[in-house]
């Protein structure tokens, strides 16, 4: 059955919108684990637009499930991991001026640099994953640099508005994941997903965790932080 990890980073972008203390990424992290979340994620960017140092170090010592540490390869990041150790480190491509995430790593144009990242963050206990486009030769690109696992892009799909774009989308995930899966790699997928969209994508066999953050936010604004995360679960868990 695969598992729910709820990200809490646009919490923090409502608290930075006016530059004061809630609402507190924390205590949503709370609620959320009491609907019965599998873990919590959060992105730790390099300009603090949302996540901020702070909120890593409380969450860091509160969180009853697993932490999930989005962060993009620097040293600066790699160091913080270290400091914190976050149960899993998720390394993302990371650009200064985009709303959010716009494409996966680039696993072979990073290959060496990401081989010393990875073998440190796992010297130290760290579950180490990839956040890639669903491509063949970037997965086979992550499986020789060591990662644990990868999670898999969907905001091709989820952008996708006809349904041939949308099936097209999906065989790149169903192939992604096949390819994931003879490595050994473990399968995570995120980015886009929704109440509506999800559930395609739950069909496919083999994604071990979702994560999840803007659209569980977004309805939590509207109906509360245990609905919206309890609401999720059901689709998730099945």
């Amino acid at each position: 059955m695969a598992k729910l990890s709820v990200n809490v980073d646009h919490i923090a972008t409502i608290r930075q919108a006016r530059g004061v203390s809630e609402p507190d990424p924390v205590a949503a992290a709370v609620l959320a684990e009491l609907a019965g979340a599998d873990g919590i994620t959060i992105h730790l960017r390099e300009d603090r637009r949302h996540i901020q140092d702070r909120d890593v170090t409380i969450l860091r010592q509160t969180i009853k499930t697993r932490m999930n540490l989005e962060m993009a390869l620097t040293d600066e990041m790699v160091d913080i991991a270290l400091k914190t150790i976050p149960d899993i480190v998720t390394l993302v491509p990371e650009g200064r001026h985009e709303l959010t995430t716009e494409g996966g790593l680039d696993v072979i144009l990073l290959q060496n640099t990401l081989k010393q990242k990875v073998a440190l963050l796992q010297q130290a206990g760290i579950i180490v994953s990839l956040f890639i486009e669903p491509n063949i030769a970037q997965i086979k690109a992550s499986h020789k640099v060591g990662a644990d696992a990868i999670e898999i892009h969907t905001g091709m799909y989820c952008d996708a508005r006809i349904a041939g774009a949308q099936r097209e989308q999906l065989g790149r995930i169903e192939l992604a994941i096949s390819a994931a899966r003879k490595l050994g790699l473990r399968i995570n997928a995120g980015h886009g997903l929704d109440y509506r969209n999800i559930g395609p994508v739950l069909a496919l066999p083999g994604i071990e965790e979702f994560n999840i953050g803007h659209s569980i936010v977004s309805r939590a604004s509207l109906v509360g932080m245990e609905r919206a995360v309890r609401e999720m679960l059901e689709l998730v868990k099945g």
